[in-house]
């Protein structure tokens, strides 16, 4: 036999769980409405050519730099 105090437990965890469940996907709903399409907001094109401020000196590893920018990996040319 289930006791009523059991039985408000489960009750309780079971509504809470679905507050929080609904809260969370507001929160992702929220989150991705402000995100473009493609995934990429501020990305410019690799170069000094596109640089607000370019650097006077820019030789070929700054430019690998550049465009491998912002990947983990190193550039290829090592």
């Amino acid at each position: 036999m289930v006791h009523a105090t059991e039985s408000r437990s489960s009750t309780l965890m079971i509504a809470s769980a679905v507050v929080l469940g609904a809260f969370g996907a507001l929160a992702v709903r929220h989150l991705m409405q402000g995100r473009r399409p493609d995934g990429y907001s501020d990305v410019r094109p690799a170069g000094p050519d596109a640089m607000r401020d370019p650097p006077r000196d820019w030789d070929e590893v700054d430019e690998r730099l550049d465009e491998s920018f912002p990947a983990s990996d190193p550039p290829g040319n090592y």
